[in-house]
């Protein structure tokens, strides 16, 4: 399966169980920038009526796959996309629906140049989580690794 064949989008949500699970809507996906959305679900819910801190971990990572993906995708017959750390942010009460805005930290050109002399580059994507009145729910930074194949 490949980009050129589905969606990011589709392939994420045929490929990692969770993104079903939580109904992860798909917004924009770009090679800078994807956009996605976590439907308020009250079987996800937290003592406070909220989204579950587990369920917009989800969301945000699944943003910054989905930003790897549109930027990499055409990378992986030769290099797998693995995340090296994640460190998350919770800042303020989150209710309702919650979008994830994640963005590419590094140049495509410079992430492929290093991968294209050997090296297993990294590179970081950040998420910014935020409820229906624009207030910042959380952020979150993913690094990222392309890893050769074998």
């Amino acid at each position: 399966m490949t980009t050129d064949q589905l969606s990011v989008g589709e392939m994420l949500a045929a490929t990692v169980p969770m993104v079903r699970t939580l109904g992860l809507e798909f917004s924009e996906t770009t090679a800078e920038r994807a956009v996605l959305r976590l439907p308020d679900q009250p079987d996800y819910h937290n003592h406070l009526g909220g989204p579950h801190a587990g369920a917009m971990f989800t969301l945000a990572e699944s943003a910054s796959g989905a930003v790897v993906l549109a930027a990499f995708g055409d990378q992986l017959p030769r290099a797998v996309p693995l995340a090296v750390t994640a460190e998350i942010g919770y800042r303020k009460l989150a209710k309702g629906i919650v979008t994830a805005t994640a963005t590419l930290g590094r140049p495509v050109a410079d992430v492929v140049a290093e991968l294209d002399a050997g090296e297993r580059p990294e590179f970081p994507v950040t998420v910014t989580l935020t409820r229906e009145d624009g207030a910042v729910t959380g952020e979150m930074t993913v690094v990222w690794t392309l890893r050769p194949n074998s």
